[in-house]
């Protein structure tokens, strides 16, 4: 008998069309304090994404 994987064992295609409607938005902010360039990242869903930028 062959031996199993563990990934074999997860049950990965649960959450596959949830993960496809969701983005990351990365937006490039410079800091006060340094002057160094952040960047703040947020995962939001993808009908969201203007407005979550626009917050950011």
């Amino acid at each position: 008998m062959a031996k199993v994987s563990k990934n074999a064992r997860v049950d990965r295609g649960k959450n596959v069309g949830e993960s496809k409607n969701m983005v990351k938005i990365i937006k490039t902010v410079k800091s006060d304090k340094s002057g160094a360039y952040v960047f703040k990242e947020k995962i939001v869903h993808k009908d969201l994404a203007m407005d979550a930028l626009k917050n950011l």
